[in-house]
């Protein structure tokens, strides 16, 4: 354990977040730079004398749950959170869980591309970040809850109108069968993070297709890079999918394009500029 280092970095990371990042108020005569000891304390669940000789390096080695709990007040990133257990003599055991954070390059990278359905996704599926035409073509996720806003529990638990399962995708059996692996792989990297372990034990109560999938064990599967939609409002969009792998975050830049064109390029351009309106009518394109 290296107390002094641990030390300065404790207080480095303390003085950088404003008050407002966590909820609290600033206060008429705050003199220190970011948050309070006391603060930190209280956020990190720890009395603020233990923090406070943590701070001046003459604390005893905290223990796991304790660094836990200085990761999340301070809200460190996954290097910051490594380099703080190896500070304290504890090397970090295995991530909390996965990545929700995008990073705010990858934010930008979605709304440059206008004529591309672009979304975020993490380990889980959960869809994280998407622009405007990924929104049209898909659903209004804005409008929804964020627990609703996992494809996989979409997939699997989802009522079907009109038959559709999963916005009428073509190749929803072997999403469905790719989904089952991944979520196995990820549930491997991340043994014990309940949005996990809840999101498994959901899916198993409630779709025998899911629980089919699962019990196979299978953790590879070949993703489809040609799909089709079946959009209620402009009909079938047949697009190409390629995902980025965002490594550090364990998270996937998913890209929808259409062959330029074809009768889908037009139809992806008309849902830009329809959005997520509703619309009676489907509109027809010459063939």
């Amino acid at each position: 354990m290296d107390k002094q280092e641990l030390a300065a970095f404790l207080r480095s990371r303390r003085e950088r977040i404003s008050p407002a990042e966590v909820g609290l108020p600033r206060g008429p005569r705050r003199r220190t730079p970011g948050l309070r000891r006391e603060e930190v304390a209280q956020l990190a669940f720890i009395s603020t004398e233990y923090y406070t000789r943590l701070e001046q390096a003459r604390g005893p080695r905290p223990s796991r749950e304790v660094l836990g709990g200085l990761a999340r007040a301070l809200r460190l990133s996954d290097a910051e959170r490594g380099h703080l257990h190896h500070l304290a003599g504890a090397p970090p055991g295995p991530p909390p869980g996965p990545s929700r954070e995008v990073r705010q390059s990858i934010l930008d990278l979605l709304h440059r591309l206008p004529q591309a359905a672009a979304f975020v996704t993490s380990a889980t599926f959960e869809v994280l970040a998407w622009n405007d035409l990924a929104a049209a073509l898909m659903e209004d996720f804005s409008a929804l809850p964020p627990r609703e806003r996992n494809i996989v529990r979409r997939a699997f638990l989802s009522p079907r109108p009109g038959g559709r399962r999963l916005y009428g995708l073509s190749d929803v059996d072997a999403f469905a069968q790719l989904s089952a692996q991944r979520l196995r792989a990820a549930a491997a990297r991340y043994p014990g993070a309940p949005e996990v372990t809840g999101l498994v034990a959901e899916l198993l109560a409630g779709s025998e297709e899911f629980r089919r999938l699962w019990e196979s064990h299978d953790v590879s599967a070949e993703p489809t890079l040609v799909k089709t939609f079946q959009h209620p409002v402009v009909g079938p969009v047949t697009v190409n999918c390629d995902a980025l792998d965002i490594t550090d975050r364990d998270q996937q830049v998913v890209i929808y394009t259409a062959t330029p064109g074809s009768r889908s390029e037009e139809a992806l351009r008309l849902l830009s500029v329809i959005g997520t309106q509703r619309m009676d009518q489907q509109v027809d394109f010459p063939a």
